[in-house]
This record gives C-alpha cells, sequence and structure tokens, in this order.
C-alpha cells in the first residue's frame, strides 16, 4: 500500500507539549491545511464548505516506532497504562491519526481550521466531512476514560503577564499563554493538576505557585485548590546573566530576551 500526503497542516504548535491534547477541549488553536497543486483538489474540495467540522487523517510524522502499552494524559483511578489500541497516543504501529476539527473557511487550495491538535508540517492524508447523523454516538461507552478522575481548571491571566505575552508574540512565534492553558488546564488528575512528571514544572506546595517551562522562558503563576483556578502571573527569562553575555546562541532568541529584560 502506497500512501502519500495531499497536502500539510501549518499551525504554531512545534512541539509536541505545544499542541493540545484532544483540540476540542481548547478552542484558539487555529492553523491552516494546505492541498498539493496539479492534483484536481479544487474539484474534490467542491461542497465542502457547508461542512461545519472535518475529519482530518494525519502522519504522526514526529513519532518513531511503537509502544503496546501508553500512559494517557489523565490516566483512569487505579492504574497507570492502558492498551495502545485503547488510546488516542502517537506511538503506534501505524504512525496515523485522526481529528476532527472546525472548518472555517476555504480560500482555494487552502482550508482555515480551527481546535486542532496538529502540529506545524504534519502530512495530511486525506479529509472527510464530519456528519453528526453518521459520526456522533453520545451514549456510546467510552471504557477506561470514564474511569478519569477530575475536571477542567481554569487559568486566569493577570495584566502584566498579558502585556508580557503580547509583547513576545508581536515579535516571535511565541504564544505563551496558549501553551500555558494546554498545560495547566487539565492534567493528571489522579495524582494532581501539576503532574511534574509530564511537564518541565517546579511547584511551591508552600506559597501555591509554580514556574512553568516554555522553551526558554519561564511562566510563573500561582494556583488555587479550593476554586481550581490557575492565574498566570509574570513571565521571566529562562537565561541567566552568564548566558546572556555568552555569544553562543544555540536557539537564536538571546536578543529577544534582552530586548525583553529590558522593556520589562
Amino acid at each position: 500500500m502506497v500512501v502519500e500526503p495531499i497536502g500539510f497542516f501549518y499551525g504554531d504548535a512545534v512541539y509536541k507539549y505545544d499542541a493540545p491534547r484532544q483540540g476540542r477541549l481548547f478552542a484558539g488553536h487555529p492553523g491552516r491545511i494546505e492541498l498539493a497543486r496539479g492534483r484536481n483538489f479544487e474539484t474534490a474540495l467542491r461542497d465542502l464548505e457547508g461542512f461545519e467540522r472535518l475529519w482530518v487523517i494525519f502522519q504522526f510524522h514526529e513519532n518513531s516506532g511503537w509502544r503496546p502499552t501508553t500512559r494517557p494524559p489523565v490516566p483512569p483511578e487505579g492504574r497507570d497504562r492502558v492498551g495502545t489500541f485503547a488510546s488516542r497516543s502517537p506511538y503506534r504501529p501505524n504512525p496515523i491519526g485522526l481529528s476532527c476539527v472546525r472548518l472555517l473557511k476555504i480560500e482555494g487550495l487552502t482550508l482555515y481550521v480551527d481546535e486542532a491538535d496538529l502540529l506545524n508540517g504534519t502530512p495530511v492524508l486525506d479529509i472527510k466531512p464530519y456528519i453528526p447523523m453518521a459520526d456522533a454516538f453520545p451514549e456510546a461507552k467510552a471504557g477506561w476514560v470514564k474511569e478519569q478522575v477530575g475536571d477542567l481548571w481554569s487559568v486566569e491571566v493577570s495584566d502584566f503577564f498579558e502585556a508580557q505575552n503580547r509583547w513576545i508574540a508581536d515579535r516571535s512565534q511565541f504564544d505563551l499563554e496558549s501553551f500555558a492553558r494546554v498545560q495547566l488546564a487539565r492534567g493528571n488528575f489522579s495524582k494532581d493538576v501539576f503532574d511534574s512528571s509530564r511537564r518541565r514544572l517546579t511547584i511551591d506546595e508552600n506559597s501555591h505557585t509554580g514556574v512553568l517551562a516554555y522553551r526558554t522562558f519561564r511562566i510563573h503563576f500561582s494556583y488555587d485548590e479550593l476554586s481550581r483556578k490557575v492565574k498566570l502571573q509574570k513571565i521571566l527569562s529562562g537565561y541567566s546573566v552568564a548566558d546572556l553575555q555568552n555569544p553562543e546562541d544555540k536557539y537564536g532568541d538571546k536578543k529577544l530576551h534582552l530586548d525583553f529584560i529590558a522593556m520589562f
């Protein structure tokens, strides 16, 4: 069997921790699918714009090999791992993924979508319309997923954090607020929302504060367990003074950090 991409997805999520787990849970992760030219896909797209949602079949292009079991983001109580075929894990015998995205508009061979959980550069293998009458089974049993413990935490943003994030977003492709919402709104609730085994995360339980690392930035937040709320307080550079004085610039972002520190 020979399978080749019909196009590619482009969005802001570059690393796997940038993308939301199940895009529908976190709106505001838009992107676009650019289909290949010269293959008469313009005709194949006819009549698709009337659908609100699409099934996108894609390749997990950043994964290699597979695992017979996986640790889900929110495991069932009393279990740490489940079988791969009973999960949405990307580590599969054939690295094929399925995502239900919201279609915003179509312009030529470009499909603009939202609620996407795909990484930038993901090869798209096929597109199919989502048909509620045929595809929705709200009463269907959901196996171990029904045994998951927990709920969503709300994530709030301080005015200072918002100003810092806007400044960074205007000068780079980074969106620290979006990343933090994905990482902190839902976690391993059988233990705690702040499961440091899955994230570059440190927690101070005495002060109810934490630091979440995003690339070379550090997101400082506070949290309240009773109200299940997280508040993003401020952003700091992850570079030390000595790091910034070193001419080596592995990630090509030291000027951004120097300007950021001077600004804030």
